[in-house]
């Protein structure tokens, strides 16, 4: 298990949708340790593959002592019920701003084993596992919140040390309509 350099926004593979995966073996499983051991060592609730580097679609989390993973998560939300809190990125160090997220989650993937598996999720769990499930689709939690707070967000972001001016990184809207998630914008 290593802890591994985590991307930063304005990293291309943060924009790019992940790839499903087809292969549960051995380097799948050193990836889920891998991307468990530097979700604790950075102290996140949640770390996805192409945070690393890997266009594979799985995720760690760790929330209200629970700690796991999940393969392939494919959502579903039981209700309309929606939750707006605090949110940030282990790949947007220091900027944390109020985001829409439904309240209740249901994510059906698998193991590292490829053993299925379903994760129900409530309040912050459920904040997780949208907020990492949006990670193996190209979509940064920014790309949720309306102009107003995005531009306050682009502000935090180009103030913060770890910003590089000479690679921009560019903030579009979320491909999701509203009927997905029940997200204003």
């Amino acid at each position: 298990m290593t802890v591994q350099p985590i991307r930063l926004f304005g990293d291309p593979v943060l924009r790019t949708p992940a790839d499903a995966v087809v292969d549960f073996d051995k380097e799948l499983r050193r990836l889920v340790r891998d991307l468990t051991e530097t979700m604790q060592d950075e102290g996140g609730a949640g770390l996805a593959a192409p945070q690393l580097g890997v266009g594979l679609r799985v995720f760690t989390f760790h929330v209200d002592e629970v700690v796991g993973h999940i393969v392939n998560p494919v959502l579903s939300f039981p209700d309309a019920e929606e939750q707006e809190g605090p949110e940030g990125c282990l790949s947007i160090p220091g900027v944390y701003v109020d985001t829409k997220r439904r309240q209740h989650v249901v994510a059906q993937g698998f193991s590292e084993h490829g053993d299925p598996l379903q994760l129900v999720g409530t309040g912050l769990m459920a904040r997780c596992v949208q907020h990492e499930t949006d990670h193996l689709d190209g979509v940064l939690f920014l790309d949720r919140l309306d102009a107003a707070a995005r531009k306050d967000a682009m502000k935090q972001i180009r103030a913060a040390e770890w910003y590089d001016a000479g690679a921009p990184p560019t903030v579009r809207t979320s491909p999701h309509e509203r009927g997905i998630f029940g997200l204003g914008r």
